[in-house]
């Protein structure tokens, strides 16, 4: 029994097989640089221009809120408001220029 061969053959590798195994790994790596997230461009401008937004609203309504309840407490009809309204504003632009001046010093991505 030790003379006969063994009813299956070894499966020799195919040619076929290989350029399959090719063109999967190839389709991989281009479908993950695909999907790849890309931090420059568009995308980052537009980030940006709505981390402005936020600050900018973020800081006025935040300024409005805050001197409203102190004219409610202290009864300084007005006065709370304006001076809230004031101090946000001066917040939220000292955070948009100092976004500004952090992202000029930054080198361009991708050059």
């Amino acid at each position: 029994m030790s003379d006969e061969k063994p009813a299956r053959e070894p499966i020799a590798e195919d040619a076929r097989i290989d350029a399959l195994e090719a063109r999967l790994k190839a389709a991989k790596e281009r479908e993950s640089e695909r999907n790849r997230p890309q931090s420059s461009g568009t995308d980052a401008n537009y980030r940006s221009g709505n981390r402005v937004l936020a600050d900018l609203l973020g800081g006025i309504l935040g300024g409005v809120i805050i001197g409203v309840t102190i004219d409610y407490f202290a009864g300084t009809s007005p006065w709370g408001l304006l001076v809230g309204l004031f101090l946000g504003i001066i917040v939220a632009f000292r955070n948009i220029f100092r976004m500004a001046s952090t992202q000029s010093d930054d080198p361009p991505k991708g050059e």
